[in-house]
């Protein structure tokens, strides 16, 4: 239903940004594509991370524990141009979580050889996962332009985390042209109505965003209150599930791996909602942007 015949429905090309989250006392391996690929991996999909990391301590440790969650690393690049990613986290409370990004980093200096893409290619991969903070230089955008354009058959998920300074509206206008798929929150669907004169309601915003761009499926995400999703002109809002957060680093990117696969597995969109609820609320309530989990442990939610 999301990939065209000839692709691999589980293998999902992930590209973006590899960093680490710092927090007051400690720092967590994090940035969204690599969260978003633990977790498809966690759901049985198979991710092909496609970032940078720098020649430093951090690069090497980041490679170890990528490993370690079982993702495949021979699309992972190491460079000595820039050091590898760093966001500082700022909490509050509810849900709103503030990153300070530090720029340029390892996985601006990403470069795609045509080697990369034939390898790429080679793996046929049904999906593609992309975000706007690694898009947001004319390198990072060029490149994801090169992938896209090297796999026209897999399904574009744009989930669009948006960053203080990391984004602008005609960027952000060309990567949802550019998508099959879209997951936002209440803070994106504002910033998106207001320089794409799309309707103020929710569901109104769904449909006629579908109907603009073409997608398939939408995703409005409402923090612990659950979410609305519109797939194929069927649309449904759910509601959250609750928990003692521990944290929410990672937990919209938990979601988005759910949603996808709710998709894949052609799932109503009531329980594909359903799922992707459990799935954010169970790593909310656990400190990191990528613990451990499982998914009987959703489901038991």
């Amino acid at each position: 239903m999301y990939s065209q015949a000839g692709v691999n429905r589980q293998t999902v090309a992930v590209l973006g940004e590899i960093l680490w989250d710092l927090f007051d006392h400690l720092r967590r391996l994090g940035g969204a594509p690599l969260n978003f690929a633990a977790h498809a991996r966690r759901l049985g999909r198979c991710p092909l991370l496609i970032s940078a990391v720098g020649t430093d301590s951090l690069g090497e440790e980041a490679v170890e524990a990528i490993q370690v969650l079982g993702i495949k690393t021979r699309f992972l690049q190491k460079t000595s141009r820039f050091p590898t990613g760093t966001a500082r986290v700022q909490l509050s409370p509810g849900d709103q979580t503030r990153f300070i990004i530090e720029r340029p980093a390892a996985y601006d200096a990403l470069t795609i050889s045509d080697r990369d893409l034939a390898r790429l290619v080679s793996q046929a991969p049904g999906w593609l996962y992309y975000g706007t903070l690694f898009a947001s230089t004319p390198a990072g955008e060029e490149a994801l332009c090169r992938v896209s354009n090297a796999l026209p058959r897999a399904a574009r998920f744009y989930d669009l985390n948006l960053r203080p300074g990391c984004w602008c509206a005609p960027l952000v206008t060309r990567l949802l042209q550019n998508a099959d798929v879209v997951k936002l929150n209440e803070e994106e669907l504002t910033l998106e109505q207001e320089f794409t004169a799309l309707p103020q309601g929710t569901e109104s915003f769904c449909r006629e965003a579908a109907n603009r761009y073409g997608w398939q499926a939408v995703c409005v995400t409402h923090g612990a209150r659950g979410c609305a999703i519109l797939v194929r002109g069927d649309y449904v809002e759910s509601p959250g599930h609750s928990v003692q957060v521990a944290d929410t680093v990672g937990a919209g990117d938990a979601f988005a791996a759910a949603f996808m696969h709710g998709l894949l597995a052609e799932w109503p969109v009531a329980e594909i909602a359903d799922f992707a609820n459990r799935v954010g609320a169970l790593v909310a309530s656990r400190h990191g942007a990528i613990p451990d989990w499982t998914i009987e442990e959703a489901v038991e939610l």
